[in-house]
C-alpha cells in the first residue's frame, strides 16, 4: 500500500502522508515523498499543493528505532537524502499550504516548514524535540526555523526542545492561521484554492523572489526581483490582469486555469484567525 497519496481537487493536489500510526519518516516513506515531489514539480495542471497528515496528526518525525540502529556513516547518508527530499518539497514552484493537525514534531515540523503557509488546529502541538535525544534537527529545522522566527526564538525552541501549542505558534509566527480542530484540512484546501485561481507564473516568481532573494544581499535580491518582474510582465496572465484593471477595475481578472464563478469574498489578511 502506498504511504504517500496524491489526491486532486481540480487544480489543487493534496499530498497526504498515510503511514500509520504516526507518519514517521523511514527510508521507504522518504523515497515515496521524493517521488511525489518530483511528480508535482513536473505537473503542468497543478496550481497549489496541500500537505496533510490526516485528521489525527501531521507527522511525529523520524523513525527513532531505525535511527538508533544506524552508525555515523549510515546516518549521514540517510540525513542527506532526507534533507534533499524536504528541499524538493520546499522548491515546488506552486504555492504549498500545510494543514497541521495533532502533532508536528521533529521531522514533521521540518516538513511543515517547507510550506509557504501553515494552517494549524487549535489543539495542534509543534516542536523540535531532538535535543532531548542528544541530537539536533537535521532536515532543515535549524535553518528554516531561524529564517522564520529569528535566531533568539529559534534557539529557544531548538535548545529546550519544548513543544509549542497552536496559539503560541500563531503568536510567534510559526503558523499563519489557527482554526478549530476538525476544520483544518478544509481551511487549508480553501486557501490553496484561492491561490490556485491566481496567475501561476506570478505566484511562482513571488515564491522564488522571497525564498532565494531572502538568502542574498538586498542588491542581489533586487536584481532577482527585477529579472522575475520582467519575465512575468510578458505572460498572458499579466496582459489579462492589466487589461481587466483598465476595463473593470481592480480584483476582477480571471486568469488562465481559474475556475469560473469560484471567487469568494476577500479574506482578512491581518495575521490569521484564532479559535
Amino acid at each position: 500500500m502506498p504511504r504517500i497519496l496524491l489526491e486532486a481537487d481540480g487544480p489543487v493536489v493534496t499530498l497526504r502522508l498515510a503511514a500509520p500510526p504516526v507518519n514517521a519518516f523511514d527510508s521507504a516513506l522518504r523515497e515515496e515523498l521524493a517521488a511525489a515531489a518530483r511528480e508535482l514539480a513536473d505537473a503542468r495542471d497543478v496550481r497549489a499543493v496541500v500537505l496533510y497528515g490526516g485528521e489525527r496528526l501531521f507527522a511525529a518525525g523520524a523513525d527513532i528505532r531505525a535511527l538508533a540502529a544506524m552508525g555515523p556513516a549510515e546516518v549521514r547518508g540517510w540525513n542527506r537524502a532526507l534533507q534533499r527530499t524536504f528541499d524538493e518539497v520546499a522548491r515546488l514552484p506552486m504555492p504549498v499550504v500545510a494543514a497541521v493537525t495533532g502533532y508536528a514534531l521533529g521531522g514533521g515540523l521540518e516538513l511543515a516548514l517547507c510550506a509557504d503557509y501553515r494552517v494549524a488546529a487549535g489543539n495542534a502541538v509543534l516542536g523540535q524535540p531532538e535535543v532531548r535525544l542528544g541530537i539536533i534537527p537535521g532536515s532543515g529545522g535549524t535553518q528554516r526555523l531561524t529564517r522564520l522566527l529569528g535566531p533568539a526564538r529559534a534557539k529557544n525552541l531548538l535548545m529546550t526542545g519544548r513543544t509549542v501549542p497552536a496559539e503560541e505558534a500563531l503568536r510567534i509566527g510559526l503558523v499563519d492561521e489557527v482554526v478549530p480542530a476538525g476544520t483544518v484540512y478544509g481551511a487549508a484546501l480553501a486557501y490553496a484554492g484561492r491561490l490556485a485561481e491566481g496567475p501561476a507564473a506570478a505566484l511562482e516568481a513571488i515564491k522564488e523572489a522571497v525564498d532565494h532573494g531572502g538568502d542574498a544581499g538586498v542588491s542581489t535580491g533586487l536584481a532577482l526581483e527585477r529579472s522575475l518582474f520582467t519575465g512575468v510582465f510578458g505572460t498572458a496572465d499579466a496582459a489579462t490582469g492589466l487589461r481587466s484593471f483598465l476595463e473593470h477595475g481592480p480584483g476582477k481578472a480571471r486568469f488562465e486555469g481559474a475556475a469560473p464563478d469560484s471567487h469568494e469574498e476577500e479574506r482578512d489578511d491581518t495575521r490569521g484567525r484564532t479559535t
